[in-house]
């Protein structure tokens, strides 16, 4: 197990174990989704790592995102979901020219 998992897995027993012997703060998330992505790369290589994915989760690609550029497979554990999404070029091309207008329209109110 690398590094980066071993300090998720031992963050989240902390985390556990503290809500659990401080049920005095407030916990109001009905649901949890820890976000993972796969390396930048073209298309094919980063819809074969969430392919992977699905493969070592046992789940199939949700095909709700598809329409928006995402190519994701998840799991849920009660409240709490991981999912492993790829961003796909044309949806980050997409949000690049959404987002090269900020700041360039001053509304008037």
């Amino acid at each position: 197990m690398h590094d980066d998992c071993s300090a998720l897995i031992t963050g989240l027993r902390a985390l556990a174990a503290f809500l659990e012997a401080n049920p005095e703060v407030p916990v109001f998330m009905p649901r949890t989704v820890l976000h993972q992505f796969p390396k930048h790369g073209s298309d094919a290589e980063m819809c074969a790592q969430v392919d992977k994915v699905a493969a070592l989760l046992g789940t199939e690609i949700d095909s709700h995102l598809s329409p928006y550029g995402h190519y994701s497979t998840g799991l849920d554990f009660g409240p709490v979901r991981y999912d492993y999404t790829a961003i796909l070029g044309a949806a980050r091309a997409r949000h690049a020219t959404d987002d090269s207008y900020r700041g360039c329209i001053d509304p008037v109110v």
